[in-house]
């Protein structure tokens, strides 16, 4: 953990960014006030969300689509499904373009990440945001949020994959290679098999998947957001 974030909590950094920070999408985002932590997880709205990209490193490579909808405590909203295609500065690498099938001509059309990511900031507006293997979607919005506004993003953010290692260690399991992949962890609560690497079906699966996990969890103690929150 970094001094900053061990020295201030949340909302004491939320408030900093506003002050300092000029209007902008992002500081319209803070300005809405965070779902509590200390509130029952069945209280809260969270943004399921996927990203697709040209890579993994979140500090080089570009985002191409996100797709995300949005969780009223125990249902999922399909009603608010939403996905969006983005025109990245640099050419689609081949690699990546074999995992989602995002090709150079297909984005060409698309807007630009400065011109969609308000509509993103304003769904997560006073949302935890949702997603599998978290840290990728949370690395790569924070740094889209530092290079076009300036500042980072900041947000509780809870991780499917980070809640499926806990009940493997509740039950004294051992973890195997590719236990934790998206479609393996839902095939272990009977969720149907959804195409991968599309952002919004992506999204979706990761809000089911978090549903189920929750299923899991019934006649046990109903944990706290921030029990579930792994950045914060």
């Amino acid at each position: 953990m970094s001094i900053w974030k061990y020295l201030f909590n949340l909302e004491e950094r939320r408030n900093w960014y506003m002050r300092k920070m000029p209007g902008s999408p992002l500081r319209d985002y803070y300005e809405v006030d965070f779902p509590s932590l200390d509130s029952d997880w069945r209280q809260i709205d969270y943004l399921a969300l996927d990203f697709e990209t040209t890579g993994l490193d979140d500090k080089r490579d570009q985002i191409l689509s996100f797709g995300h909808t949005t969780l009223r405590g125990q249902t999922l909203l399909l009603s608010e499904a939403v996905h969006t295609l983005t025109k990245p500065t640099v050419a689609i690498p081949e690699a990546s373009a074999v995992v989602h099938g995002i090709l150079d001509d297909r984005a060409a059309d698309a807007e630009t990440l400065e011109q969609a990511l308000p509509r993103l900031l304003g769904a997560l507006a006073g949302k935890a945001m949702l997603a599998h293997h978290a840290a990728i979607e949370y690395n790569f919005l924070s740094n889209a949020c530092r290079r076009i506004y300036g500042y980072p993003f900041l947000g509780p953010v809870i991780d499917t994959l980070a809640l499926e290692v806990r009940v493997f260690r509740s039950r004294d399991q051992s973890i195997k290679q590719g236990d934790l992949r998206l479609a393996n962890a839902r095939d272990r609560y009977g969720l149907p098999r959804y195409p991968a690497h599309n952002a919004l079906t992506d999204a979706i699966a990761a809000g089911e998947l978090f549903l189920a996990q929750a299923a899991y969890r019934q006649g046990k103690r109903q944990p706290t957001l921030k029990e579930l929150t792994v950045i914060s």
